[in-house]
């Protein structure tokens, strides 16, 4: 299993799960665990996500969320998660 981590940050709106999880939904991503919270009117949620199934190119995914973020008006930003483990361990 290729496992990412998924990270929304903005403005809280309505929708934006709703397109997040659509768009993950339309590439064949599955989400294997979800966090969100709403702090002082601003939005963040992260996810690990399985890309096993998804049949294009890491690059691909990566420019596929960012331009998901901009039309949410979130950032929204995608990392393998051996990367995000190693940029995280103290």
């Amino acid at each position: 299993m290729k496992r990412a981590v998924i990270t929304v940050v903005g403005k809280d709106s309505v929708g934006i799960i709703a397109k997040v999880c659509t768009y993950l939904a339309e590439k064949n991503i599955n989400i294997l665990d979800i966090s969100q919270t709403i702090v002082g009117g601003f939005f963040n949620m992260m996810m690990i996500v399985d890309v096993t199934a998804f049949d294009n190119d890491y690059q691909n995914i990566s420019n596929g969320v960012e331009s998901l973020g901009d039309e949410i008006g979130c950032t929204v930003r995608i990392q393998r998660e051996e990367i995000f483990d190693s940029m995280h361990r103290i």
